[in-house]
């Protein structure tokens, strides 16, 4: 695997984490390539001594410098407010999932369905297998249909905890006593792995989160299957 790989965003799979990788990559990126040149040129022309005295009195270099930033900062504003506004957005949900945060677990509650609620904990060391991740699996992951808009209502029983899940491009405080609201629709089946990103104790790096995106028929099935219990 490419050295990138390991520096870059996970792969997307929601329309929202597609649209703040692109943003990273081609407003910040340019953006922050823009800057360093325009301070290294600054560093080294700029400051010499014999242009430094005629320049930084001249009225269009002092234009230049203070119109730049601001056409800057309307470049990174004008998308960062379309995609904060398009995060917090629930677009007439068909799923609602409802994940409390314990210390140091993760409860789940389909709404929309009876008696489908469980509670999702770390597989210790000694129950992992060949195609298990050691810190990232659980015992029971948390089944979504993809191609489905899904609102996630995120709450704590005890300490305040960060429900995260990177390819999803979702991370939402669990508070006590309060319910934060979030949406995501998956656009592609799979196995997508988030960690608790806030400090709730001692065992905060050991409740991870498993997301597994099927279909819409096998996730009817899942749910019969877990209503019937």
């Amino acid at each position: 695997m490419a050295t990138w790989a390991y520096l870059s965003f996970q792969d997307s799979a929601s329309p929202l984490m597609e649209q703040l990788i692109f943003f990273h990559d081609h407003i910040m990126l340019v953006l922050i390539l823009i800057i360093t040149f325009v301070g290294y040129m600054m560093s080294t022309i700029l400051f010499n001594f014999f242009i430094n005295r005629y320049m930084l009195e001249h009225q269009m270099i002092e234009l230049i410098w203070t119109t730049l930033p601001a056409i800057i900062l309307i470049f990174i504003a004008l998308p960062s407010l379309r995609l904060l506004y398009l995060l917090d957005e629930v677009n007439n949900p068909t799923l609602t999932l409802k994940t409390i945060g314990h210390q140091w677990y993760w409860s789940y509650e389909y709404s929309d369905f009876l008696q489908v609620e469980f509670d999702s904990y770390m597989l210790p060391f000694n129950e992992l297998n060949n195609s298990s991740f050691r810190l990232l699996d659980v015992d029971n992951r948390t089944v979504l249909p993809m191609n489905t808009q899904i609102r996630i209502i995120i709450s704590a029983a005890d300490v305040i905890h960060s429900w995260t899940v990177p390819a999803l491009g979702v991370k939402a405080d669990a508070i006590p006593g309060r319910l934060n609201q979030t949406s995501v629709l998956i656009n592609r089946p799979g196995l997508f792995f988030g960690q608790c990103s806030e400090i709730c104790g001692a065992n905060h790096s050991f409740m991870p989160i498993v997301i597994e995106s099927v279909s819409t028929d096998s996730f009817l099935n899942w749910v019969s299957s877990h209503s019937s219990d």
